[in-house]
């Protein structure tokens, strides 16, 4: 007689408030104090922040100067994403202990597929405790799970008792827990789309459950109502997948006076594309497709992307793609560039694909010094080499690398947004 399947028992990780966490480890001195990670001023915005800072209002992504004045008194850090990224390894070690299947999603949480090595929703949870035990003894830091029979119920449920909570969200309990939640809460569901269910009257959940049969899919179409309402019901059918890998690599800042300089807005455009480039070989990625953003003093926001006919890792290529981009498909009107951001996707191995019929000497030399300058920053650290143009002039010694003073190098934003 066949033995049944194994039930589905899929964990989601969220560590605590990861960056700022991180801070108060390494200094204990923070302990209960508000803490932002992030630049002060009035461009700056913030990348997370201690649970003591939220209770003043604060959050990811919230303007710098509205978090200074919800919290006059907090701790400002600007962060250190080697530290944080080192910290995830040894977070990303554990979950491997305990499941061959973990899918990252980004620096800070992860999902695992227990399903066979968990009896059931009840062992699984024995299984996170264990795993948050395990980052508590290892890296002093907390983290919230939530253990369900499929991801997205999971995901639910490790947000539920945050910070340091372990949730079980067994299927049946969808209509108690998972129903008075807002329409936010399901995946799919943006500003756009909430703004538009609200108006129509449908705020929870369960309004989207409860709606008579045919109002969401006039609302949204077909497709996205049958997804939104599967979701309501607690049923998704995606797996973990552990061979996932990043689909693109991307870098912005925000300056603190408009860069309005042609020559100042081209080195912006080159520092990116170097610091793009240069975490693709760090990755061991070859780029197919380069992607611009450009906003305006007047907050327009425009995005252009362009396909290479060839993958690369190099700053040059990309360089001259994004300055093609910029000079044929953005125009400024007379404004100034308030945030630059650089881009790639359609990310592979070198050499993948099939190998160019010629070789581009030029680009082989580039990509030996590349690699060469790539050793030496190992070795020696980051600072140790660097492209003289991005050097700050001699005559003005308060610019930092893209030329746009001390002001800007304070307030720019170079972490992504955690919670």
């Amino acid at each position: 007689m066949a033995r049944p399947p194994s039930p589905r028992v899929v964990l989601h990780l969220d560590m605590d408030a990861f960056y700022a966490a991180v801070e108060v480890r390494e200094d204990p001195s923070l302990l209960g104090r508000p803490v932002i990670i992030g630049h002060r001023g009035r461009r700056g915005v913030v990348s997370t922040c201690s649970y003591e800072a939220r209770r003043f209002g604060v959050h990811s992504a919230m303007p710098s100067v509205t978090a200074e004045r919800l919290c006059p008194g907090a701790v400002w850090l600007p962060g250190r994403m080697a530290l944080y990224v080192e910290v995830s390894h040894g977070i990303r070690a554990i979950l491997e202990r305990h499941s061959p299947l973990v899918e990252p999603l980004s620096i800070d949480e992860a999902f695992l597929d227990l399903t066979g090595i968990a009896r059931d929703l009840a062992d699984g949870r024995r299984i996170a405790a264990a795993i948050k035990q395990e980052i508590r003894d290892r890296e002093r830091l907390t983290g919230s799970a939530g253990v369900a029979p499929n991801k997205f119920l999971a995901k639910v449920a490790s947000d539920l008792e945050k910070p340091d909570g372990l949730v079980v969200f067994p299927l049946e309990e969808v209509p108690s827990r998972l129903w008075p939640l807002p329409v936010e809460r399901l995946w799919g569901v943006g500003p756009k789309t909430a703004e538009r269910l609200n108006a129509d009257g449908l705020m929870t959940i369960a309004d989207l459950v409860h709606a008579p049969g045919g109002r969401l899919a006039r609302l949204l179409g077909e497709g996205s109502a049958e997804h939104l309402l599967a979701l309501a019901h607690g049923r998704d059918d995606r797996a973990v997948e552990s061979g996932r890998e990043a689909k693109s690599i991307s870098e912005e800042r925000t300056y603190g006076e408009d860069l309005t300089r042609p020559a100042d807005i081209d080195k912006a455009l080159l520092a990116r594309a170097d610091g793009v480039t240069r975490e693709l070989r760090s990755q061991g990625f070859v780029a197919r497709t380069v992607h611009l953003k450009v906003r305006t003093g007047d907050f327009e926001t425009v995005t252009r992307a362009r396909t290479l006919s060839e993958p690369t890792d190099l700053a040059e290529v990309v360089l001259a793609a994004a300055r093609e981009l910029f000079r044929e498909r953005v125009f400024l009107k007379g404004r100034g560039v308030r945030l630059l951001g650089l881009g790639v996707s359609g990310l592979e191995a070198p050499r993948a694909g099939q190998a160019a019929l010629f070789v581009d000497e030029r680009q082989e030399k580039l990509r030996r010094l590349a690699q060469t300058a790539d050793g030496i920053r190992e070795k020696f650290g980051k600072a140790a080499l660097g492209r003289a143009r991005l050097l700050p002039p001699r005559s003005a010694p308060g610019e930092d690398a893209d030329g746009t003073g001390e002001d800007a190098a304070a307030e720019a934003s170079s972490l992504p947004s955690v919670d």
